[in-house]
């Protein structure tokens, strides 16, 4: 079965093919709406402004405005906090167990790939486009929805960016699964914001790939032409042992199931890690970029 994917969204069918207009909007789901009223009927009960209860869980308010309106998937601190300061009545603990993650803020098409993700017991990932969504930094992140074509909506935008940012947790949330990625040179030298955002981009990017199941290799300029050329790519082991590819383009992306293709991109993906500099060739790499900034 193929899954229609890209960096914003998921949908299955029995063929990669590609989804209308009416299914890439953003839908926050029934349960993260749901939780969300309960945290501000019971903040309003309690008396208390978003910024009093931001102050009190020690989340921005801006966090809790966007976890009431079923924005943002609220972490386990965020509801532990809120319980405790919303009367302890065990209602939060026991609404934050029907959750659905990784549903706001994606596009229909992916979330059963985000879904895939969370399960995955390893991940590649190759760019060439872009910084990969699991490695981008809050400001890279906004920027590149704000950039997308027909426009959002500001409501549109915040469910987005939550959810990229939510789905980051994955990679703390599982420090033993190994997760590779190979990123190409220039993609780091594309300009975006100011040199302050620019810098935190790097330092984001540092940080998310210091973890020892965390490998980062670049692909320097003059590397010349590799093994990887024809695109992006991914390629993940489920828990039973199979491994899935996949790759996108404009407007539409596609699983790859059959053993034999999903057999070329690892061989493809292999070999680019050998002509890719190594894991601390590319740190220092990252870190003089940082430096000419």
């Amino acid at each position: 079965m193929d899954i229609v994917e890209t960096e914003a969204g998921t949908g299955l069918g029995a063929r990669a093919v590609s989804v209308g207009e009416g299914e890439r909007e953003p839908h926050p789901s029934d349960s993260l709406r749901t939780f969300g009223a309960v945290v501000q009927a019971l903040r309003e009960h309690a008396g208390l402004s978003r910024g009093d209860l931001a102050a009190v869980v020690q989340y921005s308010k801006h966090t809790v405005e966007s976890v009431e309106l079923g924005r943002r998937m609220p972490d386990e601190a965020f509801v532990e906090r809120a319980e405790e300061a919303l009367g302890n009545t065990g209602a939060l603990r026991r609404a934050a167990r029907h959750l659905s993650r990784g549903e706001a803020g994606l596009a229909a098409w992916f979330r059963r790939w985000a879904r895939l993700e969370r399960e995955a017991m390893s991940l590649c990932t190759y760019e060439c486009r872009l910084v990969p969504g699991l490695l981008q930094s809050e400001a890279y992140a906004k920027a590149v929805f704000e950039g997308t074509i027909p426009p959002r909506t500001d409501a549109e935008l915040e469910a987005q960016l939550a959810a990229r940012m939510e789905r980051q947790t994955m990679m703390r949330e599982r420090p033993t699964v190994p997760f590779s990625f190979i990123v190409e040179e220039h993609v780091f030298r594309r300009r975006f914001g100011d040199a302050e955002a620019m810098r935190g981009l790097v330092d984001h990017v540092l940080e998310r790939s210091a973890p020892r199941n965390v490998t980062l290799q670049v692909v320097p300029v003059e590397a010349g032409l590799h093994a990887c050329l024809d695109g992006p790519l991914q390629v993940l082991e489920t828990p039973a042992g199979q491994r899935l590819g996949y790759s996108e383009g404009q407007k539409n992306g596609r699983l790859i199931s059959d053993p034999k293709e999903v057999s070329v991109l690892c061989h493809r993906y292999e070999t680019l890690r050998s002509q890719a500099l190594s894991p601390k060739e590319s740190r220092d790499l990252l870190e003089q970029l940082r430096g000419e900034l």
